[in-house]
């Protein structure tokens, strides 16, 4: 069959795989498309997704709720959760959803966005609970995602060197259970292609779980298992998603979810251990945890005997003999606690806690690892707050570590009328501040060696419009990676929304940023080159009737390094997609074409997956690319999704490297899932 009649064949299939709530859909593929284009992993956003499926199921009371609930709902910024409660606090509870309309900072985009994971109909969940409803109101989940390169890739050979001694099968099987507001249950099984399953020492390759109880009595929240920690602006003390910069200028103020279950399947960042938030007299909340892991990490012998390291691998990959001889050298043993004082308009916390392992990191003095963490032993202590003077929201966190220096972070949020609204963030971090659990807004890997600025803008202009402008001024007093001086850089964000009615949607976009890179070997001149990447998009997205949807996206990029010639690339793609309200069947469709120079030039695009799935492309060199999700709802209670994906190069007669690379033009993946919800 020839493409073109395989693209037709496509065409007409047409079906499109949705969440069940098309206000959660829209806010996952957002997120999704914010780490789509930092090339970032997906895996994390599972549990959100799941997390948006509940509420909706679950409704958060707005008239019994908290800060850390409201939360969870990633389209309300930290003022608009502040205005909340002071609306609340002035005039009692709401009577009424439409009151959201008169809270200050609530445009109609974000009431609409909110509405399906709310309500005002309090429950006590202990009151009504009886022992035969923990089985019989409860919600169970069990799934099943098989994944496979379809060619075959060069690792998988029978190579006489390194090579992959697993099969190129993915897979993951997950159960859950949950019982909303009082507990839940998770397990989760995963291997990756070319890991092995059932053989030797590696049963499962990754498995992951935990038991979780919410509010009974003075437990907050007690978990025995896999958990994440999230407190303040993720400087000291932070595990899991975690947003960044993007065209929503108020997600810089990170939203702390304090202790939450780990459900991901992303097998670096959780702890493992046990974890409990008690409410104490005087709205003081303690959190007391311990953790104890086997972590992967490549070891060293030195010239005495000794071992060492310098990092941990956060892959979680283990393929060959080499990644396999890595797994689980290295013990981590964390222990601490955070104490909290939250009310309104004040919140204060306190984090402090102790880190050693049974293997020694070590520095590398040439190189720009020179200031890394050193020893066995590791402390660190964060203060952070919030609070609102008027209008203005404040924020920021201050850290220390010892050994280490200090890292610190100030914002303020504030509306400064009903239609414009700005953030100010600056922030400093020691080159010798050290923290393995740290996530904080930044340029950097690692939260080290950085001062920064940050200014954003909202601007409403009217019901249909909706301006986002970010400038992000930063500067890296010592060498790092590929930059062996000082060095500094910008970037910045424009974004214009129009959406004239609810079935048409169009967007422009226009970022660049500016850094400063090591020159290439032909330069003879040591200095520094400026890098210069900038980008504009075009997108449409339009409902064409009740079952279905469309999206155009026209992106072009340019990117150049010191005096070398421009590189100018493009990617075009229309996706299509079709959801019916009582159809069995449905699903979703991409067509595009990229050309772009390199890898340097590549231009990133959130791609629909089956469900929970992590679809991120990474478009560069000169090829079409297409994927076809379906879903089946085969019984009232079982789903199957189902993907097929594929790149193709007609200029290409090797695609990738190393024990990667591929002999054609063409690389293909198809993936299955099956939930059973019971």
């Amino acid at each position: 069959m020839s493409y073109s009649l395989f693209f037709c064949f496509i065409l007409l299939l047409s079906y499109a795989s949705l969440p069940a709530s098309a206000q959660e859909a829209e806010q996952v593929k957002e997120l999704r498309e914010r780490l789509a284009e930092n090339g970032k992993e997906e895996e994390d956003l599972s549990a959100f997704e799941e997390q948006l499926e509940v509420l909706r199921k679950n409704p958060i009371d707005l008239n019994h709720t908290n800060a850390e609930e409201l939360k969870k709902l990633i389209s309300l910024s930290p003022l608009q959760i502040n205005s909340f409660f002071q609306h609340l606090l002035i005039n009692g509870k709401l009577l009424d959803l439409l009151e959201l309309q008169s809270i200050s900072g609530f445009d109609q985009e974000t009431i609409t966005k909110i509405q399906p994971f709310v309500t005002l109909n309090p429950v006590s969940p202990y009151a009504v609970i009886k022992l035969k409803d923990l089985y019989r109101e409860a919600e169970q989940q069990l799934l099943w995602r098989y994944g496979r390169t379809l060619e075959q890739q060069k690792g998988f050979r029978d190579l006489p060197g390194s090579r992959y001694l697993g099969s190129a099968d993915k897979l993951l099987l997950s159960y859950k259970y949950q019982y909303p507001k009082i507990g839940s249950i998770s397990l989760l099984m995963k291997k990756d292609a070319g890991e092995t399953l059932g053989s030797g020492t590696i049963p499962v390759d990754f498995l992951s779980g935990n038991i979780a109880l919410f509010n009974y009595r003075r437990i907050q929240k007690l978990i025995i298992g896999d958990y994440t920690l999230q407190f303040g602006q993720g400087l000291s003390l932070w595990s899991g998603f975690s947003l960044g910069k993007g065209p929503d200028v108020t997600s810089v103020a990170s939203k702390d979810l304090s202790l939450k279950p780990y459900t991901s399947s992303n097998e670096s960042a959780f702890f493992r251990g046990i974890a409990s938030t008690i409410q104490l007299p005087a709205k003081l909340y303690l959190t007391p945890f311990y953790s104890f892991r086997k972590r992967d990490a490549s070891l060293k012998s030195g010239t005495d005997g000794e071992l060492s390291l310098t990092t941990i691998s956060e892959s979680g990959l283990h393929r060959t003999a080499s990644e396999i001889r890595n797994r689980k050298q290295l013990s981590q043993q964390v222990y601490g606690a955070t104490l909290q004082y939250l009310s309104n308009p004040l919140n204060l916390g306190f984090s402090a806690y102790h880190s050693q392992y049974d293997q020694t990191f070590t520095r590398e003095p040439t190189t720009y690892k020179k200031y890394n963490f050193e020893g066995r032993r590791l402390s660190n202590f964060g203060l952070h707050y919030n609070t609102s003077f008027q209008n203005i929201y404040f924020y920021g966190e201050l850290a220390k570590a010892n050994p280490g220096g200090w890292a610190g972070l100030q914002g303020a949020m504030t509306s400064l009328s009903k239609s414009v609204s700005m953030v100010l963030l600056y922030r400093k971090y020691d080159k010798d501040y050290h923290s393995f659990f740290s996530q904080a807004i930044g340029e950097n890997t690692e939260t080290s060696n950085e001062k920064g600025l940050y200014l954003g803008l909202n601007y409403l202009p009217g019901s249909h419009w909706k301006f986002a402008l970010y400038l992000d001024y930063f500067k890296f007093p010592e060498k790092k990676y590929r930059v062996d001086t000082a060095s500094s850089g910008y970037e910045a964000l424009a974004q214009l929304v129009y959406t004239p009615s609810k079935q048409l949607k169009i967007t422009a976009r226009f970022k660049t940023e500016r850094k400063q890179q090591n020159p290439t070997a032909k330069n003879t001149i040591r200095s520094l080159d400026k890098v210069l990447k900038s980008s504009f998009r075009f997108d449409c997205n339009w409902k064409l009737n009740r079952k279905f949807n469309s999206q155009q996206r026209v992106e072009l990029i340019q990117y150049q390094q010191g005096s070398q010639l421009k590189e100018f690339g493009y990617l075009i793609y229309q996706d299509l997609d079709y959801t019916p309200m009582h159809s069995k069947i449905s699903g979703n469709i991409r067509l595009a074409y990229f050309n772009t120079p390199s890898y340097q030039s590549r231009i990133y695009a959130y791609e629909a997956d089956v469900l929970y799935g992590s679809g991120s492309g990474g478009y560069y060199g000169q090829g079409i690319r297409t994927f076809l999700n379906l879903r089946y709802r085969l019984l009232k209670k079982l789903d199957i999704w189902s993907r097929y994906a594929l790149y193709y190069y007609p200029h290409l007669k090797l695609i990738s490297s190393g024990l990667d690379e591929i002999n054609g033009n063409k690389k293909s993946e198809l993936k299955l899932l099956i939930r059973h919800q019971f």
